[in-house]
């Protein structure tokens, strides 16, 4: 029998914002760890006990255990009488684990507070309406647009077949990256490439383009301290498979997994048996990889979010493509003229209504850079 809720004061809604202002910092920790899966938090809290957290979970690597059942067992017998607090819809289908909303039933939470629904058609609505049926108190929408930005990933794999695409550009004051002779370390300073670093581990992948890897020979891992077993996977666009096995990519192709989009009907010899993963798609107009079967294998295979790291040709595709959800642009203040090299190639605008457009988020200092952090947005 599911426990009652307990004699207390109810909270008020600047509390249920508070605690799953928690759940979704709980959430964002396995934020480029955790997919096929989302990134979920999950708070208990006993209101009869002065709104005491009594348990606290986060999805793991690889996507389990979920929040849920990792928040359950903190708490123990703490949890009967418990508000859960939970960023995404608690899923109601059987797959490697019980259903999460069975386990919050079976400990006797007696109600769940959830940010926003899962789209995934095995729960969308289901979990909530199998905790409604065991008696339990449920209120949704929570915090639900920030719940819903920290799972723009999965929500884009769902709901549009493509992950969310970040792309990072690290600049001059006026937009170069590299100077007429093609020097460009370091334009940005240690906390800049720190602060990319971190971006790395918030990503599934990593795209780049087969020139950025055969002029730098790119090792594109994660080298924060601690952070080493966050390395992206590492996702080379290589329309006619030029990629060969002395580079650093085909080295370490296992660890992190390396994946080699080419054109159907690409060579094969210049790999030989490395460890790489090699993906032929369809080809766009100009015989080159086509960025959206990319985006949709991608997906297919799990990917959530994606961060590309690429040169001026593959940057000026994403961003014509319309794909680019997020834009991480770190500026130096420096000033290099018509002489540098453009952070993005042409992408065809011929009229002020053809540039991508994007809308200021968020702006900070990073050492003596800045960060300006963008998200898409339609024309006006």
């Amino acid at each position: 029998m599911t426990a009652k809720i307990p004699t207390a004061k109810r909270p008020t809604p600047a509390i249920d914002q508070r605690h799953m202002k928690a759940a979704l910092g709980l959430a964002r920790r396995g934020l480029g760890d955790v997919w096929p899966n989302p990134a979920v938090g999950c708070v208990l809290v006993r209101p009869d006990l002065g709104g005491r957290i009594v348990g606290r979970g986060w999805t793991q690597p690889g996507g389990r255990p979920h929040a849920e059942t990792e928040a359950l067992p903190r708490a123990g017998t703490l949890a009967r009488g418990a508000t859960a607090y939970v960023s995404l819809e608690p899923c109601s289908h059987t797959g490697e684990t019980d259903p999460c909303a069975s386990a919050l039933i079976d400990a006797g939470v007696s109600r769940v507070v959830v940010a926003v629904t899962d789209p995934d058609a095995r729960v969308s609505g289901k979990g909530l309406a199998m905790l409604r049926e065991a008696g339990l108190e449920v209120e949704t929408g929570i915090c639900a647009a920030e719940a819903q930005v920290v799972n723009e990933g999965f929500f884009n794999r769902i709901q549009k077949n493509r992950p969310l695409v970040s792309l990072k550009l690290a600049t001059t004051l006026d937009g170069c990256i590299a100077t007429r002779t093609g020097e460009s370390q370091w334009i940005t300073g240690p906390a800049a490439r720190q602060r990319g670093h971190l971006l790395r581990a918030r990503h599934d992948a990593i795209i780049t383009g087969i020139g950025t890897v055969l002029a730098d020979d790119p090792a594109m891992t994660c080298r924060l301290p601690g952070l080493a077993s966050r390395s992206p996977i590492r996702t080379v666009l290589d329309s006619r498979a030029r990629l060969t096995s002395q580079s650093q990519l085909a080295a370490t192709a296992g660890d992190p997994p390396t994946w080699q989009y080419t054109c159907i009907g690409a060579p094969t010899e210049n790999l030989g048996t490395t460890a790489i993963e090699r993906c032929e798609v369809s080809a766009d107009q100009n015989n080159q990889v086509d960025i959206n079967a990319v985006l949709t294998d991608l997906a297919d295979r799990g990917i959530t979010r994606a961060l590309v790291e690429a040169g001026p040709g593959l940057s000026a595709g994403f961003l014509k493509s319309g794909t680019v959800d997020t834009l991480y642009w770190f500026r130096a203040p420096v000033v290099m003229g018509a002489d540098g090299k453009s952070a993005a190639a042409d992408i065809g605008v011929s009229d002020l209504a053809d540039m991508a457009h994007f809308a200021l988020d968020a702006t900070m200092p990073v050492g003596e850079d800045r960060l300006e952090i963008y998200s898409r947005r339609a024309a006006a």
